[in-house]
């Protein structure tokens, strides 16, 4: 039998219709949109950038989205309710955020769960390792490539066409309204009619340049651990036909994660998690952070203090007493009888760091019990920067390091949305008939931070309401 490229799913059929609904971007806000304006009865074309086998764009990444919903269950341990979870957004993203979007995306966010299960997504109870998460989210069975498996398997129950290798290169724009896009479909350009768009392509966290140029020199040494066709080709365009901006340019989303890891697409499975229980030192060998000031809504700011420093580099050392209370990096960590020989290892001056570890472990002369579950409150004395959780002396051998760099998932700038998903054009007006959902309008709602599982949530969200408002001017414009 012959096996089936992506490229023959390229007809004139396909290229020469006018389609009443172009999702631009196969992710989670592309495919739930796309499903909501087939609900609607609209034929719906998604272009989707990546060949087969890496579809998907970030959400393959994802493990998990953050809900409201009113008790404990099977996937929860218990209650986190609106007021909960608006909370926790402005903590993280401040007064910038966009008060209505924001509320709208938390009172949307309670029926996520059924209507992705209800088209597909399966749910597994709370690991171990999510035991931090275990009032606030809910993990996928399989990850996010099974949440894009599952969606892309309801798209072809319900006749969904999808492209592969298919380049949104520009929006065809008249006016207020958007008449289709020119795409390069595995090399052939062409241009597709639609009567209404949804632009649902991520960021521009993949475009090197890009990042250079909003964020200078702390870009030089970030891994991006999602997709590496998140480059910001839509997101530019919009632009260039006059949307408005929403966001922090400055702003991104980063986590810690091993500097032996791909440039791109490493996925999770790259994050270090060592850091409340070691110490962090930088090239010069010396502590710069707090370690132990951690937990959910703190992972993500260890990627922004990690661009700051020279290199955009740092080291994790831990002793044998804590090995095992985290989950291990995915390559096999530095491993010496000494803190010398391990700051050797590292390029590190000796002398340095063995004098670094000596005044940290002089300054702990508390008591309590070590617990990796919760902030346990054991803590440093007299040590500048502080260790205020998980401070217990390193002076059980073996000791490990590992070498740790900032892996950007996302970039918090993005284009600015109505509440009916519309985007917004500088002069104040909105375009009629293009829409976006997911990480390209992400920063409408988080300008800047992060919460765990917020992405899936926003991109679940808008993707329903984008589809919808695509599926009705679709019929308008008809």
């Amino acid at each position: 039998m012959r096996r089936t490229r992506d490229s023959d799913q390229v007809t004139n059929s396909t290229l020469g219709a006018r389609w009443d609904v172009l999702v631009i971007g196969g992710g989670n806000a592309g495919l739930v949109a796309a499903i909501s304006a087939r609900h609607l009865g609209r034929r719906v074309l998604v272009l989707e950038r990546a060949p087969v086998g890496l579809r998907g764009g970030n959400t393959r990444h994802a493990i998990n989205i953050r809900c409201v919903h009113r008790t404990a269950g099977a996937y929860n341990t218990g209650s986190y309710l609106n007021d909960d979870f608006l909370s926790d957004l402005h903590t993280v993203a401040g007064a910038q955020t966009d008060a209505e979007l924001a509320a709208l995306t938390v009172m949307e966010s309670e029926s996520v769960p059924q209507w992705a299960s209800d088209h597909g997504v399966h749910w597994q109870p709370l690991s171990s390792a999510a035991r931090q998460l275990g009032r606030t989210n809910r993990l996928v069975l399989g990850g996010g490539k099974a949440l894009v498996n599952a969606y892309h398997a309801k798209l072809a129950q319900m006749g969904v066409k999808v492209l592969y290798n298919a380049v949104t290169q520009d929006l065809l724009i008249d006016g207020d309204r958007c008449t289709g896009a020119v795409v390069d479909v595995e090399g052939r350009a062409c241009e597709l009619a639609a009567r209404a768009v949804v632009c649902a392509s991520g960021g521009c966290a993949a475009d090197q340049d890009w990042l250079l140029q909003q964020w200078g020199d702390s870009a030089a040494n970030c891994h991006v651990r999602g997709t590496g066709y998140n480059d910001g080709t839509v997101l530019r365009a919009l632009y260039a036909h006059g949307a408005a901006p929403a966001g922090q340019a400055h702003s991104f989303h980063a986590v810690p994660v091993d500097a032996r890891s791909p440039r791109f697409d490493g996925g999770i499975a790259t994050r270090i998690d060592s850091i409340p229980f070691s110490i962090l030192l930088d090239r010069s060998g010396r502590r710069f952070c707090d370690e132990g000031d951690s937990l959910p809504k703190r992972y993500g700011a260890w990627g922004q203090a990690l661009a700051g420093l020279p290199g955009q580099t740092a080291y994790s050392i831990w002793d044998a007493k804590v090995n095992g209370a985290f989950r291990p990096p995915m390559c096999r960590p530095l491993q010496a009888t000494s803190i010398a020989s391990l700051a050797r290892m590292l390029g590190l001056d000796q002398r340095t760091v063995c004098r670094t570890v000596a005044s940290y472990n002089a300054s702990i002369t508390g008591t309590g019990t070590f617990d990796p579950s919760r902030k346990d409150g054991l803590c440093t004395i007299g040590l500048h920067p502080p260790k205020s959780n998980w401070a217990q002396r390193i002076d059980r051998p073996p000791f490990y390091a590992v070498a740790i760099r900032p892996g950007v998932t996302f970039a918090n700038l993005g284009a600015a949305v109505t509440a009916q998903a519309n985007v917004k054009r500088v002069d104040g007006t909105v375009f009629a008939n293009v829409f976006a959902a997911g990480e390209i309008m992400a920063g409408n709602i988080l300008p800047t931070g992060y919460l765990a599982g917020l992405g899936l949530t926003i991109a679940t969200v808008w993707g329903r309401i984008a589809g919808r408002a695509a599926g009705a001017a679709a019929s308008v414009d008809a």
